[in-house]
């Protein structure tokens, strides 16, 4: 009577379909070109999800750094903005206070004021007499060039045919 083998112990029974790890010495060995991608499942055995604890964890991770960055990113650059408007006001603000200061050298020369009252407000020294020219006022010329009442031409010459045809008026005693 033949019993069914049993495994040793420690060892597990083999997989139905799965080949034995014997192999006949006879045949020559064909290498095996390795398959591209992902190894074939069982169909009994539930498909591994993508996203495994681990990962999640870590994405949440990233995610909150992400968020507890973005304001501080925010005010910084809203920050470099504003110095870069302060400093272009500042800049302004300087050239304004050059004009103003050449300005005040001009008005302290007794010349220039002399130059300006006499040019702006009229004034003359003393023993001067002062003589003011007043510009023509220019005439509006029509909008429109007015038409002129002649005749054409040819009417003008018919007209002076006609009147060589009447006798010339006599002269009055």
């Amino acid at each position: 009577m033949s019993t069914p083998r049993r495994p040793a112990a420690g060892r597990r029974p083999p997989r139905p379909g799965a080949r034995s790890t014997a192999r006949a010495t006879s045949r020559t060995a064909t290498p095996v070109r390795p398959v591209a991608g992902r190894p074939k499942r069982a169909p009994g055995i539930p498909r591994r999800s993508l996203l495994t604890p681990r990962a999640a964890v870590l994405t949440l991770l990233c995610l909150g750094l992400l968020a507890s960055a973005a304001l501080p990113l925010r005010e910084y650059i809203a920050q470099r903005q504003d110095i870069a408007a302060l400093e272009q006001q500042q800049s302004e603000a300087r050239e304004r206070i050059a004009a103003l200061e050449a300005e005040r050298e001009r008005l302290e020369d007794p010349a220039y004021v002399a130059a300006e009252a006499r040019r702006r407000l009229h004034f003359v020294l003393p023993g001067e007499t002062a003589y003011v020219v007043l510009a023509p006022e220019e005439v509006d010329a029509p909008a429109t060039p007015a038409k002129s009442k002649q005749a054409p031409w040819y009417s003008q010459v018919w007209g002076s045919v006609e009147q060589a045809d009447r006798p010339a008026p006599s002269p009055a005693p």
